[in-house]
């Protein structure tokens, strides 16, 4: 298999193929962002040519015996039972319609067990696109995509050079919602900075409740030295929440949302992880997280964020 640097995904796709088919972020502009920094370029596409490839690989798991192995020996399972495909790369999304459908042709060729295909993508991926064009890449399989909209506060958005702002993220996930495509959304605590998590969570609560997100998934902000970020906090222009505001930010955003969703925070970057459903277990998580807020001492979260590089 093809794969370029560190893979990530989200933690709902462990059971997916994760099939190669960019590197890197067209955008790569975040202030905050590093997930990328290892790489040579800033982004690639993958050749057709490499992914047909993977694809006849993945084909063999169910037949060659020493494929079979290197799969078990890996965790990866077995193609006749894989019914997803998560495509890597910050953005795949970002790929014009037909070499997206080439792709999706090519996945119902070597693995016609796979039913939907899923990838990261950026809000402005989706302003590439007609309305014709998602409902045709609906139709050919692609459905549960992960945005990282980090949160609907325009201001907040500006500074991190997000690229686009909260109406955007309403206008096109609306045309999402529209062709049928499913998402989920990524926030990102802390990124209004100090003395704004509540500003931020509210107006983050505001977008999605316009919208149907099937899971707001919450991940903690955590500053790198080589990041831009951090050069703006050494030149006084921005100030990280303590990790208890942290933990209020994502309180007053449980609290504000109105819709039905899946509530979680499953990634490293969370000390704490719970998963819920609003809103029946709206009351529970809010329970959950007064006690992380009354209990928990400051010390003992922050020496888990200084130490989440390495874990």
């Amino acid at each position: 298999m093809h794969y370029t640097g560190t893979i990530w995904r989200p933690p709902y796709e462990a059971s997916s193929l994760l099939l190669e088919v960019t590197a890197g972020c067209t955008h790569h502009k975040c202030k905050f962002c590093t997930l990328y920094h290892d790489l040579p370029f800033k982004f690639r596409m993958s050749p057709l040519e490499d992914v047909e490839s993977d694809l006849q690989e993945a084909q063999l798991w169910s037949t060659d015996p020493i494929s079979m192995l290197t799969a078990r020996l890996q965790g990866i399972p077995r193609p006749e039972h894989i019914q997803r495909a998560f495509l890597t790369g910050a953005n795949p999304f970002v790929l014009k319609y037909e070499r997206l459908m080439a792709i999706a042709d090519l996945i119902r060729q070597y693995v016609p067990s796979i039913k939907t295909i899923g990838c990261f993508a950026r809000i402005t991926d989706v302003t590439l696109k007609s309305d014709e064009e998602l409902a045709s890449l609906h139709r050919a399989g692609y459905d549960g995509l992960t945005i990282g909209i980090e949160t609907g506060d325009d201001e907040a958005l500006k500074f991190m050079n997000k690229g686009y702002a909260a109406a955007d993220i309403v206008k096109q996930c609306q045309r999402l919602d529209r062709a049928g495509i499913h998402y989920s959304f990524f926030y990102l605590v802390s990124i209004s900075g100090a003395g704004r998590g509540e500003i931020g969570a509210k107006a983050t609560a505001d977008v999605c409740n316009q919208l149907h997100p099937t899971l707001i998934g919450v991940n903690m902000l955590t500053i790198y030295p080589e990041s831009e970020l951090y050069q703006e906090i050494q030149r006084g222009n921005w100030k990280e929440e303590s990790e208890i505001e942290k933990y209020k930010e994502i309180r007053t955003l449980l609290e504000n949302l109105k819709i039905p969703t899946q509530f979680a925070a499953l990634g490293a970057s969370n000390a704490f992880q719970f998963q819920g459903t609003l809103p029946e277990d709206k009351d529970a998580l809010a329970a959950r997280l007064d006690k992380i807020i009354k209990t928990v001492k400051e010390d003992d979260l922050r020496e888990y964020r200084v130490n989440l590089k390495h874990l």
